[in-house]
């Protein structure tokens, strides 16, 4: 078992300071976060992108498995134990806690919600990967509004 991952959103060592507030907003808190630092660490766990397949065919962080938001469904974890180390994340870590939350009703007992989503990961130099597993500076960006948290690399939406 992982201890010391329960943090404080302000305690990341991540600083956004707009997308740090706006998480304060969004978060309810009902799975634990962990951090870029702390994520990049853990090579046995399971990354589950849980954006739409549009916005992981643009980009998505290396070895993640698509497993969506409108239409996710639990046999899209097929092969994924419930005692598998799981990391879930989206654009900025929203969807990706209500996915977090119905894996943990489902059983699952190590899941954590990437702070920030795929934005702050690529806020903070963090590879993306397109569909090839080739290394891109496109990250979509869920929507025109949203896009404003992205900092690093190429918006698209």
């Amino acid at each position: 078992m992982i201890f010391g991952l329960l943090v404080p959103l302000s305690s990341c060592g991540q600083k956004n300071t707009d997308l740090d507030e706006e998480l304060k907003t969004l978060y309810k808190n009902t799975v634990p976060i962990v951090s870029m630092e702390d994520a990049e660490g853990w090579s046995s766990a399971v990354l589950l992108d849980t954006r739409e397949p549009n916005e992981f065919e643009v980009s998505h962080i290396p070895n993640a498995r698509c497993v969506g938001y409108d239409d996710f469904e639990m046999s899209s974890l097929d092969g994924v134990s419930k005692e598998d180390t799981v990391i879930v994340y989206c654009s900025v870590g929203y969807r990706s806690e209500r996915i977090g939350e119905k894996l943990q009703e489902a059983g699952f007992k190590h899941v954590y919600n990437l702070y920030g989503g795929i934005f702050n990961w690529k806020n903070h130099d963090g590879t993306v990967v397109n569909n090839s597993n080739n290394p891109t500076e496109k990250v979509h960006t869920y929507n025109q509004s949203w896009s404003r948290f992205l900092k690093k690399g190429e918006k698209v939406y």
